[in-house]
């Protein structure tokens, strides 16, 4: 039996369709595949998102990670300057039980019925072999190299740009930097770190992790609990997102927060009370926009050296960024947004001429 792809509807209300190009729902009961491709804007080009497979708990709780991380992609890709658009996959399952090749293939067969509109990366619950297999269904997809260092290179050119900002030297050498999350961003950025003599905290949530990549590069590995408290000067959260929430602001003790994590802001009015508190904040959309990047530099065939040289540019545009929330007296995320939102705009004023 074929896979059954349809358009989902209204789920949100008005903003799903004020503000979304296009929400589907794929259903292929021969292989158990329920997914979902989130379009949300591709003014600057094609999307591009991470196929991310988890076991929701429920169909809504999905729909709206969906909507959350493309809506995030698209303000990711326009800050930074690139001709991608905002997407996102999402496949309903456990991957330890439920991924397969066929599952996958029917995911890419999913994906090619939108013409090359949306572009697949690796996400949560899914590697780069599972890209493969989805690119034997579809193309392009970004199958090829490891986003995560290049990740890990713009948190630490973010991070200087913080430091900079507020301790008038981006020189990381004695700064005490606090890495939430021990996996392939948090363990590069850590490496990164202490080649440029920062003392690193590390903490994760799987045992022994944090201890293996302290052992590797001389850092101190900390409990999960702890890390979020820790006297530090920089906070760099490289998990899972909402990590700074009502209840966990008043435990930080950090100057700066610039990490690889996506949504790190529970709630957008968060923003204001960091500022409140003295602590500057790196929009996670452009602190971690490195690894995309990298992605588009990929599609268009550029060397690593090249890459490389981009992706370090994202220091300089949350500079700007630190400069014109200063300047505006307004929050840093309002600020990028403002950046995304012009050249949005700009482009579709062009595209009208």
């Amino acid at each position: 039996m074929e896979a059954k792809f349809a358009a989902v509807g209204s789920r949100t209300g008005s903003e799903l369709f004020d503000r979304f190009e296009q929400v589907v729902v794929g259903n292929d009961p021969v292989t158990g595949l329920r997914s979902i491709i989130v379009i949300h804007d591709t003014t600057l080009g094609p999307s591009l998102g991470g196929v991310r497979m988890c076991p929701y708990r429920s169909e809504e709780a999905a729909m709206a990670d969906g909507l959350r991380l493309a809506r995030a992609m698209t303000l990711k890709a326009a800050a930074a300057g690139l001709d991608l658009g905002g997407g996102a996959g999402i496949v309903i399952g456990d991957p330890l039980r439920d991924k397969s090749e066929a599952l996958l293939r029917a995911h890419g067969r999913f994906i090619a019925t939108l013409g090359g509109r949306f572009i697949p990366v690796n996400d949560v619950g899914t590697v780069q072999a599972d890209i493969e297999v989805i690119g034997r269904e579809t193309s392009p997809v970004c199958d090829k190299g490891d986003p995560s260092p290049y990740t890990a290179l713009g948190v630490l050119a973010s991070i200087r740009a913080g430091l900079r900002a507020s301790a008038g030297s981006g020189d990381l050498a004695g700064a005490t930097v606090a890495v939430q999350g021990a996996g392939n961003v948090g363990s590069h950025l850590a490496r990164l770190l202490r080649a440029e003599s920062a003392e690193v905290l590390i903490a994760d949530l799987v045992d022994g992790r944090a201890r293996d990549v302290a052992e590797r590069y001389g850092a101190r590995a900390m409990s999960p609990q702890d890390i979020l408290s820790a006297s530090c000067d920089v906070f760099a959260p490289c998990a899972l997102g909402e990590v700074v929430a009502g209840e966990t602001l008043p435990r930080l003790r950090c100057r700066v927060i610039a990490g690889g994590a996506n949504n790190v802001l529970a709630e957008p009015g968060l923003a204001d009370a960091l500022a409140r508190r003295g602590i500057l904040y790196a929009p996670d959309f452009l602190a971690n926009a490195g690894g995309l990047v990298y992605l588009e530099g990929q599609l268009l065939g550029h060397d690593d050296a090249r890459s490389t040289a981009r992706v370090e540019r994202v220091g300089q545009i949350v500079a700007d960024v630190f400069e014109r929330a200063d300047r505006a007296r307004v929050t840093t995320v309002e600020a990028a947004t403002a950046i995304a939102h012009a050249r949005l705009t700009a482009r579709r004023t062009a595209g009208k001429r």
